[in-house]
């Protein structure tokens, strides 16, 4: 039917796209974004460490006196005021260590706090970010299940109306049929072959989709394993999880604000911060024949800065309150939207079983009808009337059966814990 077709199943379909799909990696990319964030949070507990080498030539009265005390090479002479107001040129070369370590910053406790919470709740979407593709996988399988279904059904159609022009045009012959009832058959025949173009060019389309789900540029024509059938349906709660990855996404956004809140509050409190510096100091490059430290705490508390961080710490609670709501609303959309899903899966399986009575009348129409016209007891326009018909029932019972399996896999989706 197709040149250049790959066979594949829906599992094989489903490895390559979670392995190569765009979206899927964007969001694997935006865990790493969270994970950067919340490493830089180690910095409330870690030290800061520094080094630096430091060239420097001065006659400046001040550094030139502070060099010679760095480089602990002062001498009485060096009191003689002439030249301490007029120094000659002296040459610096400092080797610094500093260390600063946090001791106690609450609102950094808390920003930590949010950096994790902010994590967890994007790897949770993440995760139903690739839920939500493999749903979108399965739809578009199906989708290309069907358009090779609705090919193998308008080929048999064109078949039956080849076989039946022929019938007539022999009927025509011996005078059993006027000009008019062929021209009709034909006209049958024709219609079939502009369907199933179209049909070819959906199965094309329905491709070239799963290859952009899986990133594949080659776009090689897909064609399913399996054909499209009725899926078993098993018991489903119609409670909303709160345990669906999305909503533990939402609620851990949640939590990142009201930490943020927390944080804000915070900086009303004071913070303590160790620090230190080792140093040493020579008139030669990288030697350090002196050397000297300093270490010490500082306790900082800024008691007022002009009313910032009370907006701020307005701001920051507003955000919080919107995303409890946010929360809120969100669960009850979701519980609608699978109210609505288990209603449209209701209404697919009832729709199955007319769909299913409806093609087998119409088969066994279209059987008697074809039968009565080769014994010459049965009018063109009736006999193609059946076959239009029987070809239309069969596309609708795959159209009910495709309604049918998506809702279900959609259902599925909404109900996964």
């Amino acid at each position: 039917m197709f040149s250049q077709e790959k066979l594949m199943t829906l599992n094989e379909v489903i490895e390559a796209v979670n392995s190569n799909n765009a979206n899927i990696k964007m969001s694997e990319q935006d865990v790493l974004m969270a994970k950067g964030d919340y490493r830089q949070t180690h910095g409330i507990f870690l030290p800061q460490i520094s080094v630096s080498h430091t060239a420097m030539a001065t006659t400046n009265p001040m550094m030139s006196f502070g060099s010679k005390l760095n480089q602990e090479i002062l001498t009485a002479n060096d009191f003689n005021p002439t030249l301490l107001n007029d120094p000659s040129q002296i040459e610096d070369y400092a080797t610094r260590i500093e260390v600063k370590q946090p001791l106690i910053n609450v609102d950094g406790v808390f920003q930590r706090k949010a950096a994790k919470a902010k994590l967890n709740a994007m790897s949770l979407q993440s995760e139903r970010t690739k839920d939500h593709i493999n749903l979108e996988v399965k739809k578009a399988y199906m989708q290309l299940q069907l358009a090779y279904q609705t090919v193998t059904v308008l080929e048999t159609a064109k078949q039956a109306a080849a076989a039946n022009k022929q019938l007539a045009e022999h009927s025509f012959k011996q005078g059993y049929l006027q000009r008019a009832d062929v021209l009709a058959v034909e006209v049958r025949v024709t219609d079939v072959e502009n369907q199933l173009q179209y049909a070819k060019s959906h199965v094309q389309n329905a491709s070239d989709y799963l290859s952009v789900l899986m990133n594949d540029t080659s776009y090689d024509l897909i064609k399913p394993a399996d054909t499209l059938e009725v899926m078993s349906m098993a018991t489903v709660s119609l409670d909303l999880s709160e345990s669906r990855s999305d909503i533990q996404a939402m609620q851990e956004v949640s939590e990142a604000y009201k930490q943020l809140y927390k944080a804000d509050k915070s900086t009303f409190l004071p913070n303590l911060n160790a620090f230190g510096t080792y140093e040493l100091h020579d008139d030669q490059i990288f030697q350090g024949h002196a050397n000297g430290y300093l270490f010490g705490a500082q306790l900082q508390w800024n008691l007022f800065e002009g009313g910032q961080r009370f907006g701020k710490t307005q701001k920051s609670k507003a955000n919080y309150e919107k995303s409890k709501l946010h929360l809120e609303h969100y669960k009850a959309q979701s519980q609608v939207e699978l109210n609505s899903v288990y209603r449209m899966l209701q209404d697919a399986k009832n729709n199955l079983v007319l769909t299913s009575l409806a093609l087998e009348q119409s088969k066994e129409s279209l059987r008697m009808r074809t039968n009565r016209f080769k014994e010459g007891l049965e009018k063109t326009t009736d006999l193609l009337m059946a076959e239009t018909q029987y070809a239309q029932k069969q596309l609708e019972y795959l159209n009910t059966v495709f309604q049918h399996n998506y809702a279900m896999e959609y259902l599925n989706f909404l109900t996964k814990n």
